[in-house]
This record gives structure tokens, sequence and C-alpha cells, in this order.
């Protein structure tokens, strides 16, 4: 077996684990031992998932597939910042400041630019799921922008970085498990219907369930809001 199916095998190994455990996190308590752990090891299983799939990008590129391969290497960079600041977030929270710092920014910035060039490499090629999944990079620079200003007066600024990034991540793990699973499961849908299905829905999901969130949480730092906050972790 060669170092792509390799990788391969590794990076669907890992990306199952990643599925399993976001789901056990989420019906977990949230703030018990159990949810923390559960989520160290999807963070872990992600690890695997971001580096097996540096050589699948570089196996794209030797069988000559250069758009699909920048394409999976900013998904790449989007996921690897969705776990950086998951993590970070939770380790953080007693310190705004030094969560947005200058490498968040830096961070920010250079998913921002590389989503900027895979919306120009969708219009090129007419592609249009590289210009939806692209600009994802300029809303989340945008978006940074408003979670800052909204975090100086938010005591729960760190849960809501905490769980927009992990949804963040759940998308990925479920694009992926839909693009093979359902092909598989029912092998007479269309392609073309099973990769839109595949791509925009769990897409379509990460939005409602963010704005579900901080609904429920409070959508400023009031003391509805804050009590929700504290029930959740304790």
């Amino acid at each position: 077996m060669d170092v792509y199916r390799w990788s391969l095998f590794l990076h669907v190994a890992a990306g199952a684990t990643a599925l399993a455990t976001f789901w056990t996190a989420a019906v977990l308590r949230k703030g018990s031992t159990r949810h923390r752990r559960v989520g160290q090891v999807f963070l872990v299983a992600m690890i695997g998932v971001l580096a097996s799939g540096v050589p699948l990008t570089l196996g794209l590129i030797e069988r000559g597939r250069p758009a699909s391969a920048l394409f999976l290497t900013f998904l790449l960079l989007l996921n690897a910042d969705g776990c950086w600041n998951a993590w970070r977030a939770i380790r953080l929270r007693q310190h705004r400041d030094a969560y947005f710092d200058g490498l968040f920014w830096c961070i920010t910035a250079i998913v921002a630019l590389a989503g900027t060039g895979i919306i120009a490499l969708g219009v090129v090629i007419g592609a249009p799921l590289f210009m939806v999944f692209g600009s994802l990079g300029p809303f989340l620079l945008v978006d940074a922008l408003y979670r800052r200003r909204r975090a100086a007066s938010d005591p729960l600024w760190w849960m809501r970085e905490h769980y927009g990034a992990m949804i963040g991540n759940g998308v990925a793990t479920h694009v992926a498990f839909l693009s093979i699973g359902l092909r598989n499961a029912v092998p007479g849908l269309d392609p073309a219907v099973v990769q839109q299905f595949a791509w925009f829905g769990p897409l379509l999901v990460a939005f409602v369930a963010a704005f579900w969130l901080d609904r429920r949480y409070g959508r400023r730092a009031g003391g509805a809001g804050r009590a929700a906050g504290v029930r959740a972790l304790s």
C-alpha cells in the first residue's frame, strides 16, 4: 500500500473517531469531566485528520489535480484554525486579550486571504463549491472583528468562541461522512445530488446551530444569558 492509500486510511479512521466523539461530547453535560475528556479525544482525532490530509494534498498534485489540492489545503487550514481556537478558548477563558492576540489575528488573516484565493479559483474554473466555501475565509475575519468587540462586555465570550469553533469542526467531519457514507449507502442517488447535500447540508445546519446556541446563552451578557452559561458548565 502506497503513502497515499495509507494516508487515506488514516484520514478516514481519524475522521470516524472525530465524528463519534463530536456527538458524544455534544450530548454530555457541558463542563463535566467526561465532556472534557471526550472533547480532548475529538481534538486529537482532528489532529490525525489534519496530519493525514497533508500527504493527500500532495497526492492530488501528483495526480494532476492542483485545484482540488488547493481546495483541500484551504479546508485543512480552516479546520486547523477551528481546532486551535476551540482549545485556546477554554485555556484562556480568563484572559480575553491573550486569546485575541497577534497570532490570532495573523492566522485569521491568512485564512481570509486563502479563502479569497479559493473564491477566485472557483470563478476561474466555474466551481460554485469553491466559491461558497472560500467565502468562509473572509467571513471569519469580519466575524472575528465583531466577536472581539462583543467580547469586551461578554463574560461568556470564551464559550461562544469554543462552541463556534467546534461547530465549524463538526461541519468538516459531517461533510466527509456524508460524501463517502451516503454515496455507499444509497448507490442509486445522483452523484451531483449527493455532493450538494453532503457539502451544503452540514454548512446550513451549522449556521442554524450557531444561531440557536447564541439565543440559548443570550445575545448579550445579560442575566439570563449568564445564568444559562453557568448552568451549562455546572
